[in-house]
């Protein structure tokens, strides 16, 4: 796959991200796509993404946005820099609890591609700060 088609499949990512498009976005991905979730486990498979994604369709409403896409020579790698606006709607467990609150927060994620998809992703974002804005502390 070529650096170039890298950059076209992460911006698509994040462009059907924002969509809503579930089912587009998860074709995004190999069926046995590897998640490291921020601060989290790691969770493999796509139905595994897909309850993800429903988790946090339920909690969050997120839009991703000024996304700077860096990927390596070969394109078998890449690399995300953006800024998720949110909307914190229902409480997630082990969280504050939620009531609408409204949070900007940079965040990254790296990326490894296999036969044109995404195999995986792994974010990273400061969830203390997430905690201060939703919070008010």
């Amino acid at each position: 796959m070529s650096a170039e088609h890298t950059r076209t499949l992460i911006e698509t990512y994040y462009r059907t991200f924002n969509s809503g498009d579930r089912e587009a976005f998860l074709a995004l991905l190999t069926d046995d796509v590897v998640h490291d979730i921020n601060q989290g486990g790691c969770e493999r498979g796509v139905e595994a993404f897909r309850t993800f994604l429903a988790r946090m369709d339920r909690c969050y409403r997120e839009e991703i946005r000024d996304v700077v896409v860096m990927v390596d020579g070969l394109g078998d790698r890449a690399a995300a820099e953006f800024v998720v606006h949110g909307t914190y709607l229902s409480t997630d467990d082990g969280l504050p609890e939620a009531h609408g609150q409204r949070y900007v927060l940079p965040a990254g994620a790296f990326f490894t591609l296999r036969e044109g998809k995404v195999a995986r992703i792994s974010n990273f974002y400061n969830l203390p700060e997430w905690t201060r804005q939703v919070t008010g502390g």
